[in-house]
């Protein structure tokens, strides 16, 4: 499975951000995609994800101010961050597990005050 993360940038605080990840080559037993975040300084985190039957999770940090969803057609995953803060900044990290991990390559968001 191959993924390309998009979508990053830079944000003043309280603004919004949506990144997509599209999943490709051998995507039938994808079960699971999401994202994980490093912010400068940390230890890499699990943010999101979400299953095939749409159930989903949250960290705490980002509950009530971040939306993942999934669109099946496109094997394509998104996250709609709003109400950005300046500790949301990191390179966020989508990835699909299908009888193994895959990871896409990181996109950066900064959150500025």
């Amino acid at each position: 499975v191959q993924l390309q993360a998009s979508g990053g940038g830079l944000v003043q605080a309280g603004g919004s951000l949506r990144l997509s990840c599209a999943a490709s080559g051998s995507i039938s037993g994808i079960n699971t995609m999401g994202w994980y975040r490093q912010g400068p300084g940390k230890q890499r985190e699990l943010v999101a994800f979400i299953r095939y039957g749409a159930n989903t999770y949250y960290a705490d940090f980002v509950k009530g101010r971040f939306t993942i969803s999934r669109d099946n057609v496109k094997n394509t995953i998104y996250l709609k961050m709003d109400s950005l803060k300046p500790e949301d900044t990191a390179v966020y990290y989508c990835f699909a597990d299908a009888y193994l991990r895959s990871w896409g390559q990181g996109t950066l968001v900064t959150v500025s005050s």
